[in-house]
């Protein structure tokens, strides 16, 4: 089975070395490659097209900084939790985010782990498909200045398609469609990147760039409004690094041999880099051409640029990308929840049987293809009702940002490597922990804030997060 059935001892001394791991599951195979595929798909995903707007609001000094300083924190704590998926006494496998959290602190701690990621994940699932139709709206109108269309029909065929691919069992047979969707959004990030470049080389860029962002005054900015958006930008900023819920999963697919652990350090310096330099291009380009203009969504700027194909080809990719990145975020929820029914219902024949569909390559369980039908529908009609709900993915990244990438990672870590409290290494963590904590409160506050004005100023995409 896919999930959570384990072989007999007898029956992985005959068949391990060729068809399962130690653990008794299907042999792991993935690669520094696919890991590197998997972190770039739920990395650099529709965040990246806020960078421009949120370094206008902090200026080329504090933007510049604020990049830099998130990657780094989740560059260190990504590490730490690469340390936590096998215990260090037993060398026990944790297959997901939450059971590294349940193995290595239990008690309130995973419940508080469940809520916090799964509200990340699932609020991410539904910006994604109103994302994803936005970009399909605008290949559909092109150059038109008067352009209507509704994008409900694409959310419905978006949620369609998310139907079929969905029944990928799990992370590792998405390897293809990761590493296509990779390649997806390095392409669009970059024809982004050459479009201001272009528009600042032609010298149509705006001067009004300064190191302190966007002035008070400009355009009836308040001291105060001007205040709310630095915080808001932050939370820009935070939400395009939300990816380690995910991490834990993706070490599962890395085959043992050389240690998955190495391969997964690696696999995150080289993803994280890569980004940041991505998205600094994206951001500090973005505002040179715009100035404190830069807009919400980066590529909507770009709809009379010419020749228009190039602007409908980068929207094609940020749709295909965005494909990918569904199913990346879906995955820990799916697993969870199969996870958790097939050991709460063992004999049961509807959660745990399998039927070969298509030998060595697709097996059918119809409790995953209820339930994650089920998922995609409920995830598609709140698209729909909520259309401007990819603000609450920004609200949600900027109170996830502080317990999913930092507080469990270092607290994981000190528990299993037995941290000696008040030492040096416990203090630095702690110090680490609580500026985060601080960063991510305030944060928190600027992004409901947006999201009030947001809804008093009906504006279709307006600052995607």
């Amino acid at each position: 089975m896919s999930f959570s059935v384990e072989r007999g001892s007898a029956y992985n001394e005959i068949y391990n070395d060729e068809i399962f791991d130690e653990d008794g599951r299907p042999k792991r195979t993935g690669t520094l490659l696919t890991a590197v595929a998997h972190m770039i798909t739920s990395v650099v995903g529709s965040g990246v097209l806020s960078l421009a707007w949120a370094v206008a609001q902090l200026g080329w000094i504090a933007g510049t900084s604020s990049l830099i300083i998130f990657s780094l924190i989740t560059l260190f704590t990504s590490h730490l939790l690469a340390d936590c998926y096998r215990s260090p006494q037993t060398g026990r496998r944790n297959y997901c985010y939450i059971e590294a959290v349940k193995s290595s602190l239990g008690g309130l701690q995973v419940q508080l782990c469940g809520i916090a990621q799964c509200s990340l994940l699932v609020g991410i699932s539904i910006g994604y498909i109103f994302v994803t139709s936005s970009s399909i709206v605008a290949i559909n109108c092109g150059a038109k200045p008067e352009c209507h269309i509704s994008s409900n029909k694409f959310m419905i065929i978006y949620g369609t398609v998310q139907i079929v691919l969905s029944q990928i069992p799990n992370f590792h047979k998405l390897s293809f469609l990761s590493i296509t969707a990779a390649t997806m959004s390095f392409t669009y990030s970059s024809i982004g990147i050459a479009l201001s470049f272009t528009k600042l080389v032609q010298g149509n860029g705006h001067s009004e760039s300064m190191l302190t962002g966007v002035p008070i005054g400009w355009t009836g900015v308040t001291r105060e409004d001007k205040i709310w958006n630095i915080l808001s930008a932050m939370g820009d900023i935070a939400f395009a690094y939300s990816f380690s819920s995910v991490l834990t999963n993706i070490q599962d697919t890395i085959k043992s041999s050389p240690q998955e652990k190495k391969v997964m350090k690696n696999a995150i310096s080289i993803s994280i880099v890569a980004t940041t330099v991505f998205y600094l291009l994206f951001g500090l380009i973005g505002y040179a051409a715009f100035g404190s203009g830069a807009p919400g969504n980066f590529l909507a700027e770009f709809g009379s640029f010419k020749p228009c194909w190039i602007v409908d080809f980068a929207n094609t990719c940020l749709t295909v990308h965005l494909f990918g990145a569904y199913q990346v975020a879906c995955q820990p929820v799916y697993r969870f929840v199969e996870s958790w029914s097939s050991k709460k219902w063992p004999e049961n024949e509807f959660i745990t049987k399998e039927y070969t569909i298509i030998d060595g390559c697709y097996d059918l369980n119809f409790f995953r293809l209820v339930w994650r039908t089920i998922y995609v529908i409920v995830t598609t009609v709140l698209a729909l009702l909520f259309p401007f709900f990819n603000h609450f993915v920004g609200l949600l990244g900027a109170i996830t940002f502080w317990p999913i990438t930092v507080y469990f990672p270092i607290q994981m870590y000190i528990a299993q490597w037995k941290i000696a409290r008040f030492s040096r290494r416990w203090n630095g963590l702690q110090l680490l922990s609580l500026f985060c904590l601080i960063v991510s409160l305030l944060v928190t506050l600027g992004s409901l804030r947006g999201i009030v004005i947001s809804e008093q100023k009906v504006v279709p995409l307006d600052h995607i997060s």
